[in-house]
């Protein structure tokens, strides 16, 4: 079984910043792919940023040059620093193990105008 936690959302004002962990249990986790994805009322999950093993990153055009992530597999955890925040990046966000296609319970990102 694999297990995923996510944590560090809340409320933040627009321009302000947030950094998100995701914490794994239960799979080789040093070796997947990992990935946060987000979700706003109404609309589609869509992807944001993904790692892989070697830490080759990728990202979605609407949060390059704003969003970071990364991982420290000593730790099972990746991480998605978000700087510059929007109003349209309000949405839960989830982080996933690709290789599992697990999910977590996702954590709430609320920013204001």
């Amino acid at each position: 079984q694999v297990y995923l936690v996510e944590s560090g959302g809340g409320l933040v004002q627009a321009g302000g910043s947030l950094r998100l962990s995701c914490a794994a249990s239960g799979s080789i986790f040093s070796t997947h792919v990992m990935g946060w994805y987000r979700q706003a009322p109404g609309k589609q999950r869509e992807l944001v940023a993904s790692i892989t093993s070697g830490s080759r990153t990728s990202y979605a055009d609407f949060v390059k040059d704003r969003f970071t992530i990364s991982r420290d597999n000593a730790k099972n955890t990746v991480y998605l620093q978000m700087n510059s925040l929007k109003p349209e990046d309000t949405a839960v966000y989830y982080c996933s193990d690709r290789y599992y296609d697990a999910w977590g319970q996702g954590t709430q990102v609320t920013v204001s105008s």
